[in-house]
């Protein structure tokens, strides 16, 4: 049995790798992919797996965007972190879903499943319709604007006003278009759990910024990538080796 996995925590990837293979000694695991893009691409250019795990929120969209960019012959299972009542219309069609942490038992039944349903080749594109509109009613909702305090008044910035969000002495800033910078009462931490991973990348533990804000990019050492920010006299912003390649893919989607 072959299996794609798409996934974009390294952990959660690892893990259901091993636990498959725990299950299905002969599984072979093709690929883990983290993105849409990447799984867009690795359907395009190969066979279709006998099965796919595929989370619902990838880092750079929903999994079902996938669908639509690309024909999806392959079963799916999803991996997801909503609750199971909300997703009780997964259980009335014919593609699986598991709950995050993946359980060893639940995986099993799901793998039970699947080799059932082979057998009677599934139209997967015409099972995801019901799914889908229960995702749709279910996936987060991304925040639009932020409250911040001017002297005595309370006033409103607007996502799309800002360039990027920055920590500095232990406080969480936003600078907007105007070239401001207003005090947050949130942790760089929280903020990124709030923003839409599409427009909003997590450079470094003091930078979460939107491509619009970069000015330049300099290659730097230790195959690391210097940034040039619009309004922002740091001259040390720097993106870490290790997220090199999904910074550049974030911003090639």
């Amino acid at each position: 049995m072959t299996v794609l996995i798409i996934e974009d925590e390294p952990q959660a990837a690892q893990r259901l790798e091993n636990l498959v293979k725990g299950l299905e000694p002969t599984a072979v695991v093709l690929d883990k992919l983290d993105t849409v893009k990447r799984a867009v691409a690795w359907l395009e250019e190969n066979p279709p797996p006998d099965l796919i795990f595929m989370d619902i929120q990838l880092a750079d969209g929903i999994s079902f965007m996938i669908f639509d960019r690309v024909p999806v012959k392959s079963p799916v299972i999803f991996t997801t972190a909503y609750d199971a009542y909300a997703l009780k219309a997964f259980k009335v069609n014919s593609i699986d879903y598991i709950l995050k942490p993946v359980d060893k038992e639940e995986l099993g039944v799901a793998l039970t499943k699947f080799r059932s349903l082979a057998r009677n080749e599934p139209d997967t594109r015409h099972m995801l319709a019901n799914i889908e509109q229960t995702i749709q009613g279910l996936t987060k909702k991304h925040k639009t604007r932020f409250v911040i305090k001017v002297g005595e008044h309370l006033r409103t910035v607007e996502v799309d006003t800002v360039l990027y969000f920055y920590s500095q002495d232990k406080t969480t800033f936003c600078c907007t278009t105007d070239n401001r910078s207003h005090i947050l009462d949130y942790t760089l931490e929280q903020v990124e759990e709030l923003l839409d991973p599409a427009r909003f990348f997590r450079i470094s533990r003091k930078y979460l910024v939107a491509a619009p804000a970069i000015q330049d990019i300099i290659s730097y050492t230790n195959s690391r990538l210097r940034l040039v920010l619009k309004a922002s006299q740091d001259n040390d912003i720097i993106v870490a080796r290790e997220r090199v390649q999904e910074f550049k893919d974030w911003l090639d989607r």
